[in-house]
Parts: structure tokens; sequence; C-alpha cells
């Protein structure tokens, strides 16, 4: 198969490269963005918008670019090279997909179109506390009188709701109706922001008699429709942890050739080598994974991209931890500061592993979908 990019997706991966590469020129420049409001660069968010890259993903009436599932992932893997904390995989492909694969018209054209023109940030809340990865929601539950719709509840973590303008909620529908989706005024919820492990900002959202609007027509169980539109998610993710992944083998790689111990470099020793070439191969089994699965997307049915996301989560959460902690290895001790984008990029890992799903819970699901095999008796 082909994986090489035409021309047109040549030119967006090195426009959004250039235009990171200018935001987040060292990592002293990420460290000073996540450390103030709101967490990410929102002049950046703004030139993204200009780009286009917001509206990368939606259709061109609802004012975005129309671009395939390739397109969007180079530009996750290039946030995920230089750890932008840019909130894209959440309110983009997350909490905008749930927009564009649920909403009325209206909604669509108000929501994504704005969106697409960087005038307001979205989140997802779809995750309750000690609760994860599930289609069906357990944390918020939502109530109706007349044609007035209510959300009460605590959803957390929600990524970038801290800084979200309008949250979309999944929540318990009345009477064991399933599981509904709302839009909601992020004025109305009370939040709690935090840091996460990678510095990047995450909420916990309390919904108190909560005004909320039905996403497309009230009342239906949507749960498979949030169960496409995660692993959709989760493919896009494995395309950032593939840059973060990139940036790391590349950083050690020229750390063992310049770190000098012994009055020689570091790529002198065999052993060091071996573990460095290891971590290579990881990451090019990860890639394979990553191209395969994104190139999925595009034709294939709800079954299909349901495992090409759980395979490729699997590959990309154990080359993850690998090249993490070798990476960290290998730095010796400056990989373990915050100062050091290496030690923040594993953390980073561990934080879309945490989000999206872990080997094990892939694995379980790969394994659950295993049925053409019969029990063997014992002799």
């Amino acid at each position: 198969m082909d994986f090489t990019y035409d021309d047109e997706q040549q030119a967006l991966r090195e426009a959004v490269r250039g235009l990171l590469a200018t935001a987040y020129a060292d990592h002293d420049a990420r460290r000073r963005t996540v450390a103030e409001e709101p967490g990410f660069d929102r002049a950046l968010w703004g030139r993204l918008a200009e780009m286009g890259v917001l509206g990368l993903p939606f259709a061109e009436e609802h004012g975005g670019v129309g671009a395939g599932p390739v397109e969007i992932g180079i530009v996750c893997q290039e946030l995920g090279r230089v750890l932008a904390p840019e909130p894209y995989l959440a309110s983009v492909v997350h909490a905008g997909g749930l927009v564009a694969a649920l909403g009325s018209p209206e909604q669509k054209a108000d929501l994504l179109g704005r969106l697409s023109a960087g005038e307001v940030v979205l989140a997802a809340a779809d995750t309750s506390p000690g609760g994860r990865w599930a289609s069906r929601a357990d944390g918020v539950r939502a109530s109706v009188s007349g044609d007035a719709w209510t959300l009460d509840g605590v959803a957390d973590p929600v990524v970038a709701g801290e800084s979200a303008d309008v949250i979309i909620v999944t929540a318990a529908l009345p009477d064991d109706g399933g599981t509904g989706v709302f839009v909601v005024d992020a004025a109305d919820v009370e939040r709690t922001g935090y840091a996460t492990a990678d510095l990047t900002r995450a909420a916990s959202v309390r919904f108190t008699g909560s005004a909320a609007t039905p996403l497309g027509a009230p009342g239906r169980d949507l749960a498979p429709s949030i169960a496409t539109i995660s692993d959709l998610t989760r493919i896009m993710g494995a395309n950032q942890a593939l840059g973060v992944m990139q940036s790391q083998v590349r950083a050690t790689s020229d750390y063992l050739k310049s770190r000098k111990q012994f009055g020689v470099t570091l790529n002198t020793f065999q052993a060091l080598t071996f573990r460095a070439a290891d971590m290579y191969v990881s990451l090019e089994l990860a890639h394979s994974m990553v191209d395969w699965a994104t190139m999925t997307i595009a034709g294939g049915d709800r079954g299909v991209v349901a495992e090409a996301a759980d395979r490729v989560g699997l590959q990309v959460s154990r080359a993850g931890r690998h090249i993490g902690q070798e990476a960290i290895q290998l730095h010796g001790g400056i990989g373990m500061t915050a100062e050091y984008a290496v030690g923040v990029g594993t953390a980073h890992l561990e934080v879309l592993d945490q989000w999206l799903g872990n080997a094990p819970h892939h694995l379980s699901r790969l394994a659950g979908r295993v049925t053409d095999h019969e029990l063997v008796e014992a002799l």
C-alpha cells in the first residue's frame, strides 16, 4: 500500500509544522503557555482557524473544509511532535465530531461554524468519576419537563473543560431510555479546573439543574453513535501519540550521539545502541498501525472502525510505554525533569492512554470479538 502523502497533504503538513515551530520553538515556550490561563495559546488557536485547520473535519456548508481522516491525522501528528497544548483532539475531533454526527442542521451550522472560525472552544463531557471508556452515561442524568431539559450530576475528567465555551454532554435519559447527548452553555455549570500529568488542563464539571438542549432529535438512545465518535477520536489520538513518539526517538538518538561518558559519545556503547534500535522498531510498528487505522475510517463501517481503533490503541499504548520509559532511561536524570521535553512527552502519552483507553482495555475488547473458536476438551 502507498502510505506517502500527496502534494496537498504534504503542503498541509509543512504549513502546520511551520506555524507550530514558530509558536513552540523550544520546550520553554510550551512550559510558559501551560503555566498561564487558559493553558493554551489563544492567538495560535486563532491562527489555526485562519488556516482552516479547525474546520478540517467539517462539511463546507457548516463552515468547514471537508477534509478526510488523513489530513486530520497529519494535524494531530504535528501537534504531538511539539507537545502543543491546544485542545484540537478534545474540541475539534471529539466534541466537534459529536456535533457533526448527531446535531441538527441548525446546530451544525452554528456550533461547527463558530468552532471552525476559532470563536468558541467545545469540550465533550462524556466521562464519569470512577468510570472510563464507556459509551453509556452514568454520572450525569437528564430530566425533562414539557420541552425543557435539565442535567444533574458530575462529569470528570473533561479535557479542555475549564476553557470551553460550550460543553457537549452525554447523559442518562429518563426511564432507562439509554444515553442522550446535550448542548450546555459552560456559564451554566460549576467547573473545577486542574492540571493533568502533562500539565495540560482538564476540569471536573458539576451540573445542578443545568439547562440543556438535546443534540439533534430529543429522547433517542445515541450510545452506538457515541461509541463510533469515541473510536474515531482514539484513532486520531493515536496519530497524536505517534508524533510524540517520533520526537522522543529523535531526541534520544541525538542525545546518544552528543552526550559523552568516559571520553566517548554514548552511542559507542553497544547496549545503549541496541535499546535505541528497539525504540525505533516499536515506533515503526506503531506508525504502520496508525496509517492503516487512519485509512480504514473513510470507507469502513462501524465494526471495522471499532476494531481498527482497538488494534491501533493496543499497539500505540504498548509502544508509547516502551518508548517513553526508554527515552527517560537513556537520558538519565534530565529525562525526569519538567524542564525537558522527554519526560513531559511520556506524561502526555500516559494522559492519552488514560483518556482514550489503555492496552488492557483494547485487548479486552479485541478478545471479546473472537468468535471463531471452540473449547477443546481435555483428554
